[in-house]
């Protein structure tokens, strides 16, 4: 019977994409630890060089569950700002690799920290079905068709506005599916992502609080729009902080963190699951280190 539930629960997540609500969950440091995720326009935003790293997987150890790993590196000089992002994830049978480099130009616009960002990234996408997974006929024509496709060139753009407390910012992942129609129809693709943020100084001085609410809106190829709302605390000038985000797929991300001395963060979030698989599995966890150096 568990093997039975097990089964089940794979072909659940293969089936997905037929849900009324996207089940696109993105990784929950998109929205402030690493903006570069999504937005190719803050590769170098904050000066020096950074490594982030993530992992999320699935709370529960099911076969063919969604895995995710991203690294990013990005360094800032002067108005320059480049980047490499390599990106790996899994569900069920598909495998999808993307590699990109970043050139961001940052633009100041006068002496109180007023910033535009300009950002573009190019790369490639690489997507297959492992044949070895598959229960049944691997010369099954469909399956042969999906990975006969060869890797082709992929990008992303974006734009940001920064000042002390204001943030806005206007990205386009994934152009390949954009602008160029597809053989093999894909959904659960990011289309375009909208972010505005505010920061509010709470207290000042070393045990100082702060907090920065936020609001996005999010395109999914396939799927209806989603939009996110919440808001990060900071302590101790950000060496501490939290986060909890509402998503309207009907599901929440929370988050706790510490950046020790601007360096060294790690931080652990975990998200609920949304509601057309809430029944079924407990959501996953995601895990974030960052290295910075320089600035």
């Amino acid at each position: 019977m568990k093997i039975i539930h097990k089964i089940g629960l794979a072909v659940i997540f293969l089936a997905a994409g037929s849900s009324a609500k996207a089940q696109l969950n993105p990784l929950s440091s998109q929205y402030y630890i690493n903006q570069y995720v999504i937005n190719p326009a803050f590769a170098g935003y904050s000066g020096g060089l950074k490594i982030n790293g993530a992992y999320r997987k699935l709370w529960d150890n099911v076969p063919g569950a969604p895995l995710t790993q991203n690294l990013t590196v990005d360094y800032g000089f002067g108005k320059v700002g480049i980047g490499l992002s390599v990106n790996n994830e899994s569900a069920g049978l598909q495998r999808q690799t993307r590699v990109l480099g970043s050139y961001a130009y940052h633009l100041k616009l006068n002496d109180n920290s007023d910033q535009l960002h300009f950002g573009v990234s190019m790369g490639f996408m690489s997507q297959r079905l492992e044949n070895s997974d598959i229960y049944g006929n691997p010369n099954d024509p469909g399956v042969g068709q999906y990975n006969d496709r060869k890797t082709y060139l992929d990008g992303d753009f974006g734009v940001a506005y920064t000042s002390n407390k204001l943030s806005l910012q206007v990205a386009l992942p994934n152009l390949k599916s954009l602008l160029k129609k597809e053989t093999v129809k894909m959904a659960d693709v990011a289309t375009f992502y909208t972010a505005a943020s505010y920061k509010i100084q709470i207290s000042e001085g070393p045990e100082g609080i702060d907090a920065e609410p936020k609001v996005a809106y999010r395109g999914v190829k396939g799927f209806d729009n989603i939009w996110d709302a919440g808001v990060q605390l900071g302590l101790a000038n950000q060496q501490v902080f939290a986060m909890a985000m509402y998503h309207s797929s009907e599901n929440a991300s929370f988050g706790l963190g510490m950046d020790f001395k601007k360096k060294y963060l790690i931080s652990g979030s975990y998200s609920t699951q949304t509601s057309a698989l809430s029944g079924y599995t407990n959501g996953s966890f995601e895990l974030n280190l960052r290295l910075s150096l320089g600035k």
